[in-house]
């Protein structure tokens, strides 16, 4: 399980991230919502280390990883689809997905796991193209088999929709609930699309402006009014 604990994070004099706790459970799903620029990509951001946060703790199974290096937090499990997709356009598709075993030693293709194939057919169809020459749903889905790769017991998933067709997004949301339903790893879903975080989110939590304003149950997010909170 993901915990963060009291996150506190500053761009020069500006707060941006205030206080923030909240955890994401193995097993389930927890939609991170909020308009944009509240702090959603900066929090992925200090999850992952890239950030350096001022206050607070980032916690893996219990153990402080806050002071660890990217490299290093990646290698304990974490698992990172970035906002825009940050594919290697002149790599194939296989070469791609082997990119996210650099956190083990040695990674080669046979270690890749057989699910990303098995979730993403169409990335088999074209193991041998080149990522560039793909769709951006496409890519999509090659950003998320990258960092399955290795994997890991929590997946940060950043705006996975953004930019995708339907009958993409329906391909990504059905991987993303399959893996949830697994049991044996935590998924962190920040979205804009309303309907698609809903659909799949067992826990929510919303930002604005750095600050955790609300939190709850997936079910509960219709009722609870969520979706004005996120509204643009």
């Amino acid at each position: 399980m993901l915990s963060l604990r009291h996150l506190d994070h500053y761009y020069g004099s500006s707060h941006t991230l205030r206080d923030v706790g909240f955890d994401v459970p193995k097993g389930a799903c927890t939609a991170l919502l909020g308009r944009n620029g509240v702090g959603k990509t900066t929090l992925l951001k200090c999850i992952m280390g890239v950030e350096k946060v001022r206050g607070g703790a980032v916690e893996l199974d219990g153990r402080d990883i806050t002071k660890l290096t990217p490299f290093e937090r990646a290698s304990l499990g974490i698992g990172y689809v970035p906002q825009g997709r940050e594919i290697f356009p002149r790599l194939t598709v296989e070469e791609n997905l082997v990119m996210g075993l650099a956190s083990k030693r040695a990674g080669a293709v046979k270690d890749l796991p057989g699910e990303i194939w098995e979730m993403f057919p169409v990335l088999k169809q074209m193991r041998n193209r080149r990522g560039g020459d793909l769709s951006g749903g496409q890519q999509q889905q090659l950003a998320i088999g990258r960092a399955l790769a290795m994997r890991p017991k929590v997946l940060i998933l950043d705006e996975p929709t953004e930019g995708i067709q339907p009958s993409i997004i329906k391909d990504i949301e059905r991987a993303i609930r399959a893996l949830a339903q697994r049991g044996d790893m935590a998924i962190l879903l920040v979205e804009q699309y309303y309907d698609f975080a809903r659909d799949l989110a067992d826990h929510y939590v919303v930002l604005n402006r750095g600050v955790v304003v609300q939190s709850g149950a997936g079910a509960d997010m219709d009722r609870d009014n969520v979706r004005a909170r996120v509204a643009v």
